[in-house]
């Protein structure tokens, strides 16, 4: 170079004009194409992002917790009895409550014959109680024990409750021999033995008798052919005699 001088260099930023339509529609399909590619781990990195963070607030924080514990059904009990036997923790999260074991708690009350529980979004318990139905009592002193259908002691009372005949047993329950004679007797009166009834004493399952209304008695013997049983005894109820025996129902007795 003459004068012997040094060459001086610039970059200069090429105008877009420079670069041929081709290269620049190659290029933009290019980035396209990388932004399509990295578009599903994109949307799959934030559904993730965000399906953790409602999996921890709904299981790792007090946001959705428990803040109520409705009880429906109770009479016999009172909702503070069954909420003190659910003992779900206040605040608790709503879909960390187990609720087999808060079911399995509330049915250790002697009163609860079947308990539902259910989540009722965004924080209330519910807990549905089916209470057992009282079929006889059962004198003890001066006090009276309710029992089920299936023989279950389930309450103690001060009195007689009303129009809830009384079942004379030495210890009644549900694997006692004479409670279930007594409840197979029962389960098959009639309506008119049963407005009349009393009490059924069971001495042992095959000494079972009816205690109607004006001192009469009738003699049932087993509990075996018990409908028949009642049947006879329900047509001879207009029959003039203080005892009826239908022991023996092919061959019944008045006194």
């Amino acid at each position: 170079m003459p004068g012997g001088g040094t060459r001086n260099w610039r970059l200069v930023r090429a105008d877009t004009d420079a670069v041929p339509p081709s290269a620049r529609r190659f290029m933009a399909r290019a980035r396209q194409r990388r932004l399509r590619a990295a578009l599903p781990w994109l949307v799959g990195s934030v559904v993730l992002l965000v399906a953790g963070a409602l999996v921890w607030v709904v299981y790792g924080t007090s946001v959705l917790g428990v803040r109520r514990v409705q009880v429906v059904g109770a009479e016999l009990l009172t909702q503070d009895q069954v909420r003190e036997a659910a003992a779900v923790p206040a605040e608790l999260p709503l879909a960390r409550v187990d609720v087999d074991a808060v079911g399995a708690r509330v049915r250790g009350l002697p009163a609860v014959d079947r308990v539902v529980i259910n989540r009722s979004w965004p924080s209330t318990l519910v807990v549905e109680v089916v209470e057992r139905t009282a079929v006889a009592a059962v004198p003890v002193r001066e006090q009276f024990i309710l029992i089920d259908d299936e023989g279950v002691p389930f309450r103690v009372v001060a009195k007689q409750p009303r129009g809830l005949p009384l079942a004379r047993l030495g210890t009644p329950g549900p694997a006692d021999a004479n409670t279930g004679s007594a409840l197979t007797v029962l389960g098959a009166l009639s309506d008119e033995l049963r407005e009349q009834l009393v009490a059924v004493a069971v001495v042992s399952p095959v000494q079972i008798r009816l205690e109607l209304r004006k001192g009469r008695v009738v003699i049932w013997g087993d509990d075996t052919k018990s409908d028949e049983k009642s049947k006879v005894a329900t047509a001879l109820l207009r029959q003039k005699g203080d005892e009826i025996d239908v022991s023996a129902p092919s061959v019944v007795t008045i006194r």
